[in-house]
């Protein structure tokens, strides 16, 4: 039995007669598929990178075959899943893929823009390229099998992340107490009246009484009023530029009704203990009963929880009619109770982000002018904490409840996964809505699916408009935007305008070129590139005349304008001997003009001044490095306006424009044409429609108190759902109807892309034992030295695996005990990665390297003198190093990479078809 999150080590299992085992097999698989692919992706930099591809692109050599393709991987993906996506089927070989789509991306490539080692920063092109590399290696190793079928992965005898449950985790952020996030536990317990005199009379307003506790220390309370909040999220922007905070919630004044819980908690009911229990209400029993969702506020006991409820037909949930109880409960109201949740998902939201967490803004905010309760406020603060655990249970039980009814369509959702997952299941599915008109006509298993989705999309209004502290805001943002969009207008503009030929006329408008001139788009285009090139040539003089010195101006910006291989070589140099690319392009000979002594003297003193300047807080020695710091940024402004000059180059080309509006023909024009075909238009109003409903149910459920039944809210939700599902079925069939075969072709792409992840390529299988012993017998290869460094590999893997499973453990036990990702709604169709052909721990492992080293180029960070900057870069790079510490490192593999060549043949075959 394997210890918790050990891997489980099962006898090594290998085909008769083979030489590796199946493990061995798979990861060096994975090693040299891994290799290739970061070499293709790379090489797509280069300009001839097309003409080596194969067809349907031209090269100089002829027709490239497949068998010949230096970019075998990239081919077979190019061929059978992105030039036979639905659209781009139809488009040309030579006018479209050869003629524009190749020139363009050889002009671009040509023109070399610039990389993340020119600039210092992690572009967005190179993140990009490192996630394109992992998908297509995903994709790769899970669809390329090996011959002998004994292929495996390390496993583990639990899973990597504990989950905790999607009830726990949907519940967790409202708990009033136990819910650490960061070191914070807070909650915003209470609200009292406070009154403050001013010039004539004094004035009454809210204060939000909180309850603080970090881990280790004694809890004690503050009290704080809206503007504090306001002034706190001001003082972050301050502390944090640049940082997304979350948006401050709008100061609502509504309180909340809740049925009389003073006794049940503190034995006594005197309305005047409490500053927030401002009224009671006596309730008509005949509005009990909730016809069509049309409810007022439920007037049942928190304290007799097992009562029987209200329901929607006026019965109770064991079956019996409903008889109101008595005497009637008092109500109480809560002041400002909505905004109090409100505030308190603000502040638990800012907490969940471990940089503002440490802020000393929050620190100040949590600690500063710590308050006493008095009796009135522990009164208020113990009933707002019931009520809070009325939330959670409600939470609790709504959850519960939808699960059980999803749970009871279990079987069928079993066989409506199987339909889905076996060959063609999207195609079936799509033609049976083609085919039936109306949900009631579909087979049982689709139906039954309508009937789970229904549950699904009840619990996901629920969750979003209603369970969650944020709720209110968030419905609130929901309604004002729904009373701002012209539903009506827009129907109409959908109806009677033609909206595929107002946009082909209003493209022709900006790019056509009249007597050959610019077209309007160019014009634009490089109206906003010229002005970016102006503004820097500007910043570029005053630096120039800081420097006081052209020779030196003119060796960066000749090193800026200078061909690849000469820049490759000066970064080189740079690197081998750790020195500045500032220095190593400076004394660089194959620059001219040479510097003189007097120069080299110069350059080297401002650079061991820049260097202590970046390193010690000396005013001292920055003064002596301002002429490296004008340096760095003359650069960086020469590498930039280059840029924005290369970009202009590409807008003013002729194929620019043609191939913008070949993509505009070939996406646009045909969704246009089938929503027109399938009039739309007539779902505007549904959807308007919809939201309408939505916002009256949520509205009538948000008037109960919490004590309302459960079951009564799940129906409410659910049958919200069930009155318009036949709308948006509508909307899907007729679509699906008028489509001219375009999403039947589009079913059949996906289809295509999980048949290769399930089966593999048509051409065969990797033979992975016979490559090996093939290179072993012919002397290729040494046999135990490759094998020690396969088994190499598997150790690091392992060891990665639990590496990054104790790190996601250790943060979820710092914020809280709950990863952010799970299911917060429940669900009984249980699709798993498998049932696509992708293994749920290589999929796991596309996320293992997503902390760069760097971040994305920050644009304030040019506001920035650059000794600091460079001090930010660097301290960027330390907290990677900080959050990547003890991390395995990958061992060293030269042996297993002499069968690259021999491998790469086997892949060609493979990836012939």
């Amino acid at each position: 039995m394997a210890e918790n999150g050990s891997p489980a080590t099962p006898p090594p299992r290998k085909a008769e007669g083979a030489v590796l085992t199946g493990k061995q097999e798979h990861y060096l698989k994975r090693e040299l598929i891994s290799q290739q692919v970061k070499f293709e992706i790379t090489e797509l930099n280069s300009p001839t990178a097309l003409q080596r591809f194969g067809a349907p692109f031209r090269s100089d050599l002829g027709e490239v075959s497949p068998l010949d393709s230096d970019l075998p991987i990239l081919r077979y993906i190019f061929v059978h899943h992105v030039r036979e996506f639905p659209f781009l089927d139809k488009a040309n070989e030579k006018e479209f893929w050869q003629d524009k789509l190749q020139v363009f991306l050889e002009s671009f490539a040509n023109k070399h823009i610039s990389s993340s080692e020119d600039r210092l920063e992690e572009t967005k092109r190179r993140k990009l390229s490192l996630k394109c590399q992992k998908l297509v290696e995903l994709m790769m190793v899970s669809g390329i099998p090996t011959a002998s079928g004994y292929e495996e992965r390390i496993r583990f005898s639990e899973l990597e992340v504990v989950d905790s449950g999607a009830i726990e985790h949907g519940v967790m952020n409202t708990l009033p107490e136990g819910h650490y996030v960061n070191g914070w536990d807070v909650n915003v317990a209470g609200v009292r009246v406070k009154s403050v005199k001013r010039t004539i009379r004094s004035h009454k307003h809210a204060e939000f009484i909180l309850r603080v506790k970090k881990k280790g220390e004694i809890e004690h309370f503050i009290g704080r009023r809206y503007g504090d909040f306001s002034r706190l999220h001001k003082r972050l922007r301050t502390e944090l530029p640049g940082k997304v905070l979350p948006t401050m919630p709008r100061k609502n004044k509504q309180s909340s009704t809740a049925s009389n819980i003073v006794s049940g908690i503190t034995g006594k009911d005197d309305d005047a203990s409490s500053i927030s229990s401002v009224s009671t209400l006596a309730i008509d029993t005949q509005k009990l009963t909730v016809k069509d969702h049309r409810r007022s506020a439920s007037a049942l006991s928190l304290v007799s929880k097992g009562s029987p409820r209200s329901s929607i037909d006026g019965r109770s949930m064991d079956g019996r009619p409903h008889t109101p109880a008595t005497p009637l409960p008092e109500n109480v109201v809560l002041f400002r109770e909505n905004q109090r949740i409100s505030l308190r998902a603000f502040l638990r939201t800012l907490l969940q982000q471990p940089q503002i967490a440490h802020t000393k803004a929050i620190r100040d905010f949590l600690t500063l002018e710590t308050i006493l309760p008095s009796d009135a406020d522990v009164e208020d603060i113990s009933r707002r904490k019931a009520m809070d655990e009325k939330r959670v249970e409600e939470q609790k039980e709504f959850y519960e409840v939808a699960r059980k009814r999803a749970a009871e369509l279990d079987i069928y959702m079993e066989q409506f996964r199987r339909d889905v997952v076996e060959s063609n299941g999207l195609t079936k599915l799509f033609a049976e809505i083609k085919e039936k008109e109306k949900i009631e006509d579909l087979t049982i298993q689709y139906k039954k699916f309508a009937e789970w989705l229904r549950i699904e999309v009840a619990a996901t209004i629920y969750h979003l408009f209603l369970a969650e502290d944020n709720s209110p805001e968030l419905f609130a943002q929901a309604k004002s935007i729904h009373s701002m969009i012209p539903y009506t207008i827009v129907k109409n503009a959908i109806r009677f305008a033609n909206p595929a030929v107002v946009m082909s006329k209003i493209l022709d408008i900006f790019t056509a070129q009249p007597f050959g001139a610019r077209s309007l788009l160019q014009r634009i285009f490089a109206f906003a590139l010229n002005d970016g090139i102006r503004n820097f040539q500007r910043s570029i003089d005053a630096l120039e005349a800081k420097i006081a010195d052209p020779v030196l101006c003119q060796k960066l910006k000749q090193f800026i304008e200078g061909d690849e291989e000469l820049k490759a070589a000066i970064r080189l140099e740079s690197d081998n001997d750790q020195v500045d690319i500032i220095v190593a392009i400076l004394r660089s000979e194959s620059i001219y003009p040479p510097l003189d002594s007097e120069q080299i003297g110069k350059v080297f003193n401002a650079y061991v001044a820049w260097i202590n300047a970046v390193e010690n807080v000396d005013e001292d020695m920055k003064q002596g490095a301002e002429l490296f710091s004008y340096m760095k940024q003359l650069l960086k402004l020469y590498t930039r306006q280059r840029d924005k000059a290369m970009m202009l180059g590409m807008i003013e080309e002729p194929v620019t424009l043609k191939l913008l509006k070949d993509l505009f023909t070939i996406f646009y024009e045909p969704l246009v044409r089938v929503y027109k075909s399938a009039n739309v238009y007539d779902s505007v109003t549904d959807f308007a429609v919809f939201i309408d409903d939505m916002i009256l149910v949520v509205d009538k459920c948000r008037e109960q108190d919490v004590s309302a039944d459960p079951n009564q809210t799940v129906q409410a939700f659910i049958d919200l759902c069930q009155r318009h599902e036949h709308n948006f079925y509508k909307f899907v069939h007729e679509v699906h109807t008028h489509d001219n075969g375009l999403f039947t072709q589009l079913m059949g792409w996906i289809e295509g892309i999980l048949e290769f992840l399930r089966q593999g390529p048509k051409a065969g299988k990797l033979d992975i034992n016979a490559l090996f012993a093939g290179a072993v017998s012919v002397g290729q290869l040494d046999q135990a030295k490759a094998v020690a460094e396969i088994d190499s590999l598997i150790a690091w893997q392992e060891a990665r695996k639990k590496w990054h499973q104790d790190k996601t453990r250790q943060k979820m036990a710092a914020e809280g005990g709950s990863s952010a990702g799970l299911e917060t709604v429940p669900g009984a169709l249980a699709f798993n990665s498998n049932d696509f052909g992708l293994d749920a721990g290589d999929l796991q492992e596309i996320n293992y390297d997503d902390d760069s080293e760097t971040g994305d180029e920050n644009e304030s960070d040019d506001e920035l003198d650059p000794i600091a900057a460079e001090r930010k870069r660097r301290a960027r790079r330390q907290d990677h190093l900080r959050r990547s510490a003890g991390e395995p490192v990958k061992p060293p593999v030269e042996e297993v990479w002499k069968l690259k060549e021999s491998f790469l043949s086997m892949l060609r075959m493979v990836l012939s078809e």
